[in-house]
């Protein structure tokens, strides 16, 4: 599914899709394009426009689905795919208007939340009892 596929889908669905919103989305194009847009560069071209390859690292980020999974999809190779994500990450931090608040900030007096967001999935694990009776006591004589 390309960007000119999800561009007519309403504010709320895109949302919904990427994680992020239309603006925030635009802007992120903004900031990514400039370093990712290869056109009139030496070497080989680059399969996806910019605006997919932010949204194959939204998609990665939002769906926690593997990067084999991701590049199938889009007919990418696993490791073009962790490259993107990669890329788009590094370019998104080093701009700083995306960058998360740190925990020195989220404590200091004053600081105001505006939105809080808990990300938890529990998942319960069946393991095998600790059972004394479950082991085979041998002795080493009996054994060859």
């Amino acid at each position: 599914m390309s960007y000119r596929e999800i561009e007519f889908l309403s504010d709320g669905e895109f949302k919904r899709l990427c994680g992020v919103s239309r603006k925030t989305c635009s802007a992120m194009v903004e900031v990514v394009g400039p370093a990712l847009d290869r056109r009139g560069r030496k070497g080989g071209q680059a399969k996806l426009s910019v605006e997919d390859q932010l949204l194959v690292a939204l998609e990665y980020w939002r769906e926690y689905r593997s990067q084999f999974h991701i590049g199938v999809s889009w007919g990418l190779h696993e490791t073009t795919v962790g490259r993107i994500v990669r890329k788009v990450e590094d370019l998104l931090v080093k701009c700083g208007k995306f960058r998360l608040p740190s925990q020195r900030q989220l404590y200091q007096p004053g600081w105001e939340w505006k939105v809080m967001m808990v990300d938890v999935g529990e998942i319960e694990i069946e393991r095998p009892k600790k059972n004394r009776n479950a082991t085979t006591a041998a002795n080493k004589n009996v054994t060859p």
